[in-house]
């Protein structure tokens, strides 16, 4: 049964490991018939006006996910729009002692910064583009020492790839509010708690462009696929 596991999760890895060339082959094919498709923009905050071809025309104005502070697994303080300004970040939430969910999630996300690592036979090195955040949502027990040695169990890339901890009325506020994830109500007080296996893709201007399943390879694929086309976008 074990060695059955083990060739599941290679086989998915190596599938994952080739999304990004495929991606890059995808969609420069498409880019040639000018057929390709941008991640939509999510929630729209207001409608505004602004001059197109001379005439006054309606303009959504996109949520832009606001700041959030924490600590990553190395002790460092960070800011998610400072510390990362420019950065694509793909975004999950987990908790150390989650046996079932977490594990699973966090395994898939391993796969999705392997293949965004750094490959010396592509022009471009996509690890630096892209930011890989992992969030506690239990973070009264889940210190950076904590989070340091979760993520050494699944082979982070500590430059690449934060787990991060904090205050956690502001990391359930940003879940609910900034990311706009369907967890159910709550103040983030003592009480409440929240568990999802959502990954959240953010572009560089923190803009939401994608919502995936962190349990399912063809949502994976699909998340590789739309952070090759953001490191594409103007």
């Amino acid at each position: 049964m074990t060695e059955k596991k083990s060739n599941k999760g290679f086989i998915k890895g190596l599938a994952v490991a080739f999304l990004v060339p495929l991606s890059f082959y995808l969609v420069t094919k498409a880019l040639s018939k000018d057929k390709i498709h941008m991640p939509k923009h999510y929630w729209v905050d207001s409608i505004g006006r602004k001059m197109r071809k001379g005439k006054e025309v309606d303009d959504s104005i996109c949520h832009k996910v606001a700041d959030l502070n924490l600590i990553n697994q190395l002790g460092d303080h960070i800011s998610l729009n400072g510390t990362l300004k420019g950065k694509i970040l793909v975004v999950n939430f987990f908790f150390t002692t989650c046996p079932i969910i977490c594990p699973k999630l966090t395994g898939d996300v391993s796969m999705l910064q392997r293949a965004f690592r750094k490959n010396p036979k592509m022009e471009s090195n996509l690890d630096t583009a892209i930011q890989f955040i992992s969030i506690t949502v239990d973070p009264g027990r889940d210190t950076f020492q904590a989070l340091r040695a979760y993520a050494d169990r699944y082979n982070a890339n500590h430059d690449h790839w934060w787990f991060l901890t904090g205050d956690k009325k502001a990391i359930y506020n940003y879940a609910r509010n900034e990311l706009h994830l369907e967890v159910g109500p709550g103040d983030g007080g003592a009480e409440d708690f929240i568990h999802t296996e959502k990954i959240v893709l953010l572009d560089a201007n923190r803009g939401v462009r994608g919502y995936y399943s962190g349990l399912d390879t063809a949502e994976i694929r699909k998340c590789a696929d739309d952070i090759v086309l953001l490191t594409l976008e103007k």
